[in-house]
């Protein structure tokens, strides 16, 4: 029996503009296991939280679905009707803490307005008043909160208790994936911390996969069983999250490790450097490898020939024209 809760599967996902469709999410295939994290990285720009629109299902122009699929417990949840998707799947088998998510909540109501709303748009009728209350008060104990925080508004919350708000709401129906975007952008160091222990909290008692989008290396190694590292619009490396952080393949992933400052004494050992150059205009990306602009190992095929997806071993590909031959134990 498949371990698979949720497959992507040359998932393209384009936003229009007056001046052509930006390539964000451009043949973007993953897995996600059962009771698993991953991370996402990469850096802003890359398509991680396009990414994660598309896989929720919940798109609307000017993103469009260009192609590819998301397959959530074996049904690709495009063939889904909107009603019945935003009804049985968004909250119930996928549920988000959107980017930017402590700015997301009316200021003007009260928490328990919004928990209301999201219990009536997915079980319209099922549950009393008393009842939302009695399972709100739960989970917000579960993260960390008095029941009293129901009664307030959004401005009357810290961050970090906004955050965990934002979470409660997000898990309340028991969802099997959560997609977490940046939820530790913004805070301290010591919520930062108080927020990865609550999403591993909830993984071990919801038994729950969470997909963990950053651009923070140090904060995903703390979490995520595996990384994958996007960049402009694909996937470039995806290994086990010791093996990526200590012997990163792909020379976009050794910048992008050499780049971060960090106090994490592992990790600031190595010399700290930049990338040079910049992205590319996802309108119009290069042909090739869409890293080779910037890349020092550049060969005349990575200028002119996309580099394919390479899977070796367990939970490891790699993209790149260097490796592509190695790692099928060819000689180069």
């Amino acid at each position: 029996m498949s371990n698979k809760l949720l497959e992507v599967i040359d998932l393209k996902g384009y936003w229009w503009t007056p001046t052509g469709y930006v390539k964000a999410v451009d043949n973007v295939s993953l897995s996600l296991d059962k009771n698993e994290i991953v991370g996402i990285v990469g850096e802003s720009g890359c398509g991680k939280t396009t990414l994660a629109k598309l896989i929720t299902g919940i798109v609307e122009p000017p993103l469009y679905v260009m192609g590819g699929k998301v397959i959530i417990e074996g049904i690709n949840i495009f063939e889904i009707p909107g009603k019945e998707l935003r009804k049985n799947v968004s909250g119930k088998l996928i549920s988000i803490v959107p980017q930017s998510s402590m700015n997301a909540l009316n200021p003007t109501r009260k928490i328990i307005d919004f928990i209301k709303d999201v219990v009536e748009e997915h079980s319209p009728g099922k549950y009393s008043e008393e009842e939302i209350v009695k399972m709100s008060t739960e989970r917000f104990e579960e993260v960390g909160l008095d029941k009293s925080v129901l009664d307030m508004y959004p401005f009357e919350l810290s961050g970090g208790m906004k955050q965990r708000a934002v979470i409660a709401i997000s898990t309340l129906l028991n969802p099997k994936i959560l997609i977490a975007d940046e939820p530790t952008s913004a805070l301290d160091v010591s919520t930062q911390k108080a927020i990865l222990k609550l999403l591993l909290r909830l993984r071990e008692h919801l038994n729950i996969s969470i997909l963990f989008i950053t651009h923070d290396i140090a904060t995903v190694r703390q979490i995520a069983d595996r990384i994958i590292v996007m960049y402009a619009g694909k996937i470039v490396e995806e290994r086990p999250t010791e093996e990526l952080i200590f012997d990163p393949h792909h020379p976009y992933t050794k910048g992008l490790m050499s780049s971060v400052l960090t106090p994490d004494p592992d990790i600031r050992k190595r010399k700290i450097s930049g990338l040079p150059g910049a992205p590319p205009d996802l309108r119009n990306p290069p042909p090739g490898c869409r890293f080779a602009p910037r890349c020092k190992y550049k060969m005349d095929i990575c200028l002119e020939k996309e580099p394919p997806l390479v899977s070796y071993g367990d939970h490891s590909r790699i993209a790149c024209w260097l490796y592509e031959k190695k790692e099928r134990g060819e000689s180069t």
